[in-house]
C-alpha cells in the first residue's frame, strides 16, 4: 500500500499572512499550477490512485480534484471521486481565524499569537485556538475508521491500494503521528539515503510545504509484496516513542511495516515561475484555461 499525505495549494490567505484554520481560503492561481503539477507529476510516476481523501475545505478540495484530474482513463476502474471529511480540516484558530500572523515581542519568550491571547483571553465572544488533544482525537479517528481497515483488508492484493490525503499542515502532522502510533516498535524505517535534516524523532519529522508531500509504503510479510527489511543502523533518536497509553489492541501486528520514502517531497515544484501580478491573486474557474496566462503570444 502506498500512502501520500499532501497539503493543499498555496491559498490567497498564506500569501496575504494571516490565519487560515477553518476559515475557506481559496488557492491562488499559483496554488492551481502546483495541484495540477503535483498531479501529472504523480501520474507520471505510476501513481494510480485507488482512494483520495480530502479535508471538506475548498483548498484541499480542489487539490485533490487536481490528482484525480491527471490520472489516466481507464474505463475498467471505476470512477473514483474525493472523500471530503470534516475530521481532515486545519486546527481552528478561533478569535484569530482571518487576522494576519502576530509577531513576537521584543524581549517576550512568548509568541506574539500567545501574547495577544494573553491580552485578550477575557474579552467577550472570545474563541480560543483548537486544543492539541482535540487534533489528536480528530487524526487518531481518521486512522481507525479509514487507514487501519484499509491496511488490515484480508485480500494481499490490498497492498496494491494506492491511498492520496489532501489536508493542512498542522493537521497533517498530528495525522503522521496518529499513524505512527499504530505501528509496532521497531517497524518503522527510513529509505536508505533519505535525508532529514537534524537527526529528530520520527513523530516531528519534517514540515508540509504547498503541495509537498509525504511518501509511505506498507507492506506486510504476510501479503505477496516484499516486507521491508529494517535497517542495519538506526540512529537512537529515529526511535518512535509511542504513547503509553496506547492500547495494545490498537497496535497492528509486528507483521505490518512502514517505509518513510520521502518528506515534503516538492520535485514536482522544479521550473514554477510565479506569474507576475496574477500567480498570487485568487484562481477563477471562469477564467480561461490557467496554462494561458503563461503562454506566449505568437507573432504573425
Amino acid at each position: 500500500m502506498k500512502l501520500f499525505l499532501i497539503r493543499h495549494g498555496e491559498t490567497v490567505d498564506n500569501v496575504a499572512g494571516v490565519y487560515a484554520g477553518v476559515k475557506d481560503s481559496a488557492l491562488t492561481v499559483q496554488g492551481v499550477l502546483q495541484a495540477e503539477r503535483l498531479g501529472q507529476y504523480l501520474a507520471t510516476a505510476g501513481s494510480i490512485f485507488t482512494h483520495v481523501y480530502a479535508s471538506d475545505l475548498q483548498r484541499a478540495v480542489k487539490t485533490a480534484e487536481a490528482l484525480l484530474a491527471a490520472q489516466p482513463e481507464n474505463p475498467d476502474r471505476p470512477a473514483l471521486t474525493v472523500r471530503q471529511l470534516s475530521v481532515l480540516r486545519e486546527q481552528d484558530f478561533g478569535i484569530y481565524e482571518g487576522k494576519p500572523f502576530y509577531v513576537r515581542q521584543q524581549g517576550s519568550s512568548r509568541s506574539g499569537k500567545d501574547n495577544h491571547r494573553a491580552q485578550h483571553l477575557d474579552d467577550p465572544g472570545f474563541q480560543d485556538v483548537e486544543s492539541k488533544e482535540s487534533m489528536t482525537s480528530r487524526t487518531d479517528s481518521f486512522v481507525h475508521e479509514y487507514l487501519k481497515p484499509l491496511i488490515l483488508k484480508d485480500s494481499p492484493s490490498s497492498f496494491g491500494n494506492v491511498v492520496a490525503i489532501v489536508s493542512h499542515g498542522i493537521i497533517l502532522s498530528y495525522l503522521w503521528r496518529s499513524l505512527l502510533g499504530v505501528f509496532a516498535k521497531q517497524t518503522v524505517s527510513l529509505a536508505p539515503g533519505l535525508a532529514v535534516g537534524d537527526a529528530r524523532p520520527l513523530e516531528f519529522l519534517g514540515g508540509w510545504s504547498n503541495t509537498g508531500y509525504l511518501e509511505l509504503e506498507i507492506t506486510s510479510s504476510l501479503s505477496s509484496a516484499t516486507a521491508i527489511a529494517p535497517p542495519k543502523e538506526i540512529h537512537l533518536s529515529l526511535a518512535v516513542q509511542f504513547p503509553a497509553e496506547r492500547a495494545e489492541a490498537e497496535i497492528l501486528p509486528p507483521s505490518y511495516r512502514m517505509l518513510v520514502k520521502a518528506v515534503n517531497a516538492k520535485d514536482h515544484l522544479k521550473g514554477l515561475k510565479r506569474a507576475r501580478g496574477v500567480g498570487s491573486s485568487q484562481y477563477n474557474e471562469g477564467q480561461k484555461k490557467i496554462e494561458s496566462f503563461f503562454k506566449k503570444t505568437k507573432v504573425g
